[in-house]
């Protein structure tokens, strides 16, 4: 989801050695260095508030299940006047983690046989080492799919983009280009 960097602002560690069978639940909330770091990260203007509230518990025989939210408050700059735009994120946080020796983590994947995917299904478990998961690493992923990467102040638009239903400007240099074209045919 993210490329590899040295380690996520929100890090949050937990060991998955002995989980209660209820589960784990865990709150991440970013103080104010944190949220500097996200913000340059993910090449924002700031970083208001940042909170992810997660229960770990176990699943299947060794593997994690994570679930639950990431909620921050977000400035970006709009792409189109560079005004600063504001943003809520309120996203689904869902994990699945086995232990790197387990064999259902490898059961289908690697006989060659036939293998279903199914895009809204669920992805395929993740591995980890040894005791401990990084859920905070985890949270930050979706924290980063739920940012618009193409901010827009609300009725901003770019200089002379009263555009008609093929995206083109009427008498713009597209328009007129064509218009000379098909003159000369």
């Amino acid at each position: 989801m993210r490329q590899k960097k040295s380690k996520s602002p929100v890090s949050f560690r937990v060991n998955v050695g002995r989980l209660p069978q209820n589960g784990m639940p865990v709150t991440v909330e970013a103080d104010a260095g944190q949220r500097q770091s996200l913000a340059a990260w993910h090449g924002l203007a700031s970083v208001e508030r940042y909170r992810a509230e997660l229960l770990v518990t176990p699943w299947k025989r060794r593997g994690v299940r994570v679930e639950g939210t990431v909620e921050a408050s977000i400035t970006q700059q709009c792409v189109v006047t560079l005004e600063p735009v504001h943003s809520e994120i309120r996203e689904a946080v869902e994990g699945l983690f086995l232990p790197e020796d387990s064999k259902l983590g490898r059961l289908g994947f690697e006989d060659g046989g036939e293998i279903m995917l199914d895009a809204d299904g669920p992805d395929r478990p993740e591995t980890f080492t040894g005791d401990s998961i990084d859920v905070g690493a985890l949270a930050e992923e979706f924290f980063a799919l739920a940012i618009d990467p193409y901010p827009r102040k609300p009725g901003a638009v770019l200089p002379g983009a009263g555009s008609d239903a093929q995206g083109e400007t009427p008498g713009g240099p597209l328009q007129q280009k064509l218009e000379a074209l098909t003159r000369k045919s």
